[in-house]
């Protein structure tokens, strides 16, 4: 009841206020993150200080406070994602090549789109159906509220998002469509299993990645596009495309994995204040087998994929 109260009183009605006004009451809430209430502070100095050993404390602060800064941002574009128009995103979230995806949707070919939560990846989500011709799919995990899950997966859905669950995705994906499929895969979150994740050097530190688009690549046969969303400036967005394969089943184990996590990686070196550093993207331990795990999965792949 209060999930339905708060969305119908509060959250959907400010969603219709104009992004300047949303930015007036998130620049209270940055003053707050920064002074009063620092949201998982302990999480957020620990994740950087591990990634940017080379940093000294002041420069990894700095670091803290932009994010902080983009976090908030954040908040208002997610509430204005609710309600923005067709034309509004249009005009704030482009494509710096997108004749990359019209190439491959000429081709007939259908295409996993991977990057990570970096930058605005909400307005993505809704307007993937009209900034490229294929047929839009975005695989995600349920939220723990239903009347929540349910409600901003129809604001997603609205231009033609069709959102499936991690679980079932080969079943929907199974289905017939019209056009070439896009599915949308945000893979840089904390994987459930480290004995079945991908291990790698990522932001200086030992990571469990999580496997999905590599397996999902060999097992459709799609192509993959590997993507990185640079913030223009406050409220404006662009996306640039890298066709990292269009022929998944000539990649041998790893090198999927390998190639749209680095490009992720090397943004965030760049830009390090965009990334989801709340995240707690490293809690997997290192398995004390790792050699063995890895020799043991790339034989199991080949076996499957490379016979």
């Amino acid at each position: 009841m209060l999930a339905k109260i708060g969305y119908f009183l509060f959250v959907l009605p400010f969603s219709h206020l104009p992004l300047f006004v949303l930015y007036l009451f998130t620049d209270l809430f940055y003053f707050m993150l920064i002074t009063v209430v620092p949201y998982r502070k302990k999480v957020i100095e620990g994740n950087i200080k591990r990634s940017f050993p080379q940093l000294t404390d002041k420069e990894r602060k700095i670091i803290k406070r932009r994010f902080y800064r983009h976090f908030t941002d954040m908040l208002a574009e997610g509430v204005k994602n609710l309600s923005l128009s067709k034309s509004g995103y249009k005009k704030r979230f482009k494509v710096k090549n997108p004749e990359l995806m019209n190439d491959l949707f000429t081709e007939n070919k259908d295409v996993l789109l991977v990057s990570g939560h970096y930058n605005n990846w909400e307005w993505l989500i809704t307007s993937q159906g009209f900034l490229f011709p294929h047929q839009p799919f975005g695989i995600g995990m349920p939220m723990t509220s239903k009347f929540w899950d349910t409600k901003i997966n129809e604001k997603r859905s609205r231009f033609g998002m069709n959102v499936i669950h991690g679980k079932n995705y080969k079943e929907e994906l199974k289905k017939d469509t019209e056009k070439p499929k896009a599915v949308l895969v945000l893979s840089d979150q904390s994987p459930g299993n480290s004995s079945k994740s991908y291990w790698m050097n990522f932001l200086n530190q030992p990571t469990a990645v999580l496997f999905g688009t590599e397996i999902m690549a060999h097992q459709l046969d799609y192509a993959v596009v590997g993507f990185i969303t640079r913030k223009i400036k406050r409220g404006y967005y662009e996306m640039e495309l890298k066709l990292i394969t269009d022929n998944p089943k000539s990649m041998n184990w790893g090198k999927i994995t390998e190639a749209h996590v680095g490009l992720l990686e090397k943004e965030i070196v760049s830009y390090p204040q965009y990334w989801l550093w709340s995240h707690k993207r490293w809690k997997r331990e290192v398995p004390a087998d790792l050699n063995e795990l890895k020799n043991e999965q790339r034989t199991l792949f080949n076996e499957k994929f490379n016979k």
